[in-house]
């Protein structure tokens, strides 16, 4: 299954988290998709590459994903249909929806707002680390 990943994400990844480096690794090797990581995640986390070599080395093993302008709308939308104003977690959320995959974030509360908002019959399953 490819997992989109969330600031939470890629914030444990960044501490050296083992949880979630067993589940990405796990992912990596049962799987041919890449995790996506939406590039405003990106932007959410990184300070100082020279001091997040974890990160950085993670950001290698991930397919990055554009914050196009179809998904920046889609993300418009679930905020206000959600009445959440976070429009990163919004974008998750729809990149999800767009290619069924799992979410992985430290926020399940606000990510389930969001999935709720999309509706839809497909639900993704939801990580927390």
């Amino acid at each position: 299954m490819t997992l989109v990943y969330d600031a939470g994400a890629l914030i444990a990844a960044d501490r050296g988290d083992r949880r979630f480096a067993l589940l990405h690794d796990k992912l990596l090797s049962a799987d041919n998709a890449l995790p996506i990581v939406p590039t405003a995640v990106i932007g959410q986390v990184w300070r100082d590459g020279a001091k997040q070599a974890r990160l950085a080395r993670l950001l290698k093993s991930v397919s990055v994903e554009p914050l196009d302008e179809t998904t920046s709308k889609e993300a418009g939308i679930l905020c206000g249909r959600s009445a959440t104003a976070d429009v990163i977690d919004a974008a998750v959320v729809a990149l999800a929806m767009r290619y069924r995959a799992g979410i992985v974030t430290s926020n399940p509360g606000d990510i389930a707002k969001l999935i709720d908002a999309y509706g839809g019959v497909f639900r993704p399953p939801v990580f927390v680390v």
